[in-house]
C-alpha cells in the first residue's frame, strides 16, 4: 500500500470522525474513490445516499430505528395469506367462504397473493442470474435472516414461494382410443441455477430478492420493473463484504433503505409514462447526444449519419447506472463519483459521453452494423476502460474534458477497489 493511499485513508478517518460530517468535505473525497479498507466505502455510501445523518450521535437511534421498520415489513409482507402467524400476535385465518383462493374480488388477500407471485417470479428470475460471472452472489450469506429461516416460526422462504407456484410445463396427448397421456418435457438447466442450500441457509441473490419484492410491495405503482435487480446488486455486494461484521450483520436492512432512497431519484427512468417527459428517460437519452456534439462534432456527425440514435444503447447505460458496462469492481467506483456528485445524473451523461469518445476511432470506422453492434454488446467497454494513471483527486471538469487521453476518463488503480 502507497503512502499516498495510506493518506488519502487517513483523511477519509478524519472526515468520518467529525461530530457533524461535512458533507461537502466528504463528496470533495468521495469524488476521486473512496477505499475499501476499514468499511469506509459502506460508510460513505450510506451517508451519500441520505441513510445515516450528518450528526454521528445520531446514527445508533437512526439505524435502530431504521432496522426495526424493516424487520416490521418482513413480519407483514413475507407471508402466506391462511397461515398462523400466533407467535406474532396475529389471528389464524383459514380459508373461509369470504375469502378463498378462487375469490374474484380485488381486496381479497388470495388475489393480493397471486398478483404477488407474478411479481415475485419475475424478480426471482432476474436476481438468480444477477452477476452470473461472479459466485458471490450464489454462496451463502452468513447472516439470514434469522425471522424466517428460523425453524421455529412459520414464515416460508420466497424461494420456497416460487417453488410451489412454478407450475412445471406438461405435454398433454390424447391417443385414438381416448386415452389421455400427460408427460413432462425433458428439459436440462444449469446445476447451479437452481442449487438448493442445506436448511437454515439462503444464498446472497434470495437477500436481494427479499429486497426488491418489499420495495415492489410498498411501491404499487412502480412495483417491480426488470433491471432494478442490477441497481441493487452493487449496493448489497458492498455493505455485504464490510469488513466490520456489526455493520455486515445488517446488510439486508440497510441496503434496501439505500437502495429506496436512490431509487427516489431515478424511479422516473422505470416509469414509461414519463418517457416523454422533461424528468424521462428520453429527455436524458437525447442529453448524451447533445453532449457529445459539444464535446466531438465529428463522431456526433458520424452517429447521426448512420441513423443511431440514442435510444438504441443509452438507455440501458442510463437506466441500470451503468452496471452491466463494466465489471462490478468498475461500476463501484464509478458509483464512488455518482453518488457523491450534487449534480450526480449530469455527471451520469458526462460518463456515457466520454465512454462514446473512448471507442471514438472503432465508430468513425465502422458501419452501421458493426456500430450497433459495439454499442449495444454488454460488456462492450470493460476491456476498452483500463485505468492508467495513479490514483489521484479527479474533478468533475476533468470528466468533462475530453482532450485528454481517451483512456483516462476515470482513472484509479484496480488493486485499490
Amino acid at each position: 500500500m502507497s503512502t499516498l493511499y495510506k493518506n488519502r485513508i487517513e483523511e477519509f478517518r478524519i472526515a468520518l470522525n467529525e461530530t457533524k460530517i461535512s458533507l461537502t468535505k466528504l463528496r470533495e473525497l468521495c469524488f476521486s474513490g473512496i477505499p475499501f479498507e476499514g468499511g469506509l466505502r459502506s460508510l460513505c455510501w450510506k451517508i451519500l445516499l441520505n441513510y445515516l445523518p450528518l450528526e454521528q450521535a445520531q446514527w445508533s437511534s437512526s439505524l435502530k430505528k431504521q432496522r426495526e421498520i424493516y424487520a416490521q415489513f418482513l413480519k407483514e409482507m413475507i407471508i402466506q395469506p391462511g397461515i398462523a402467524k400466533a407467535n406474532l400476535g396475529l389471528f389464524r385465518e383459514d380459508v373461509t367462504l369470504e375469502d378463498h383462493p378462487l375469490n374474484p374480488n380485488p381486496d381479497s388477500r388470495w388475489n393480493t397473493y397471486f398478483k404477488d407471485n407474478e411479481v415475485l417470479l419475475q424478480i426471482d428470475k432476474d436476481v438468480r442470474r444477477l452477476y452470473p460471472d461472479m459466485a458471490f452472489f450464489q454462496r451463502p450469506t452468513d447472516y439470514p435472516c434469522l425471522l424466517i429461516m428460523d425453524p421455529q416460526n412459520e414464515f416460508e422462504t420466497l424461494r420456497r414461494r416460487v417453488e410451489q407456484t412454478t407450475l412445471k410445463s406438461q405435454t398433454v396427448a390424447h391417443n385414438r382410443s381416448g386415452v389421455t397421456n400427460v408427460c413432462s418435457p425433458r428439459k436440462t438447466t444449469s446445476a447451479n441455477e437452481y442449487e438448493v442450500l442445506p436448511n437454515g441457509c439462503e444464498a446472497h441473490w434470495e437477500v436481494v430478492e427479499r429486497i426488491l419484492f418489499i420495495y415492489a410491495k410498498l411501491n404499487p405503482g412502480i412495483a417491480y420493473v426488470q433491471g432494478m435487480n442490477e441497481i441493487v446488486g452493487p449496493i448489497y455486494y458492498t455493505f455485504a463484504t464490510d469488513p466490520n461484521t456489526e455493520w455486515k450483520e445488517h446488510a439486508e436492512a440497510d441496503t434496501f433503505f439505500c437502495f429506496t432512497n436512490l431509487m427516489s431519484e431515478i424511479r422516473d427512468n422505470f416509469i414509461k409514462s414519463l418517457d416523454d417527459s422533461q424528468c424521462g428517460i428520453t429527455y436524458k437519452m437525447e442529453n448524451v447526444y447533445s453532449t457529445l456534439k459539444e464535446k466531438d462534432m465529428d463522431l456526433y456527425l458520424k452517429l447521426q449519419e448512420q441513423n443511431i440514435k440514442p435510444q438504441f444503447f443509452a438507455f440501458r447505460w442510463l437506466t441500470l447506472l451503468l452496471s452491466q458496462e463494466f465489471l462490478l469492481p468498475d461500476v463501484i467506483r464509478i458509483w464512488d463519483s455518482l453518488f457523491s456528485d450534487v449534480d450526480r445524473f449530469d455527471f451520469l451523461i458526462l460518463v456515457c459521453c466520454a465512454m462514446l469518445i473512448l471507442i471514438r476511432d472503432q465508430l468513425l470506422v465502422g458501419d452501421f452494423t458493426i456500430n450497433m453492434r459495439l454499442l449495444q454488446t454488454v460488456g462492450s467497454f470493460r476491456k476498452a476502460a483500463r485505468w492508467e494513471l495513479p490514483l489521484g483527486p479527479i474533478s468533475k471538469d476533468r470528466v468533462g474534458d475530453f482532450s485528454v487521453p481517451k483512456a483516462q476518463f476515470l482513472d484509479y488503480p484496480i488493486s485499490d477497489v
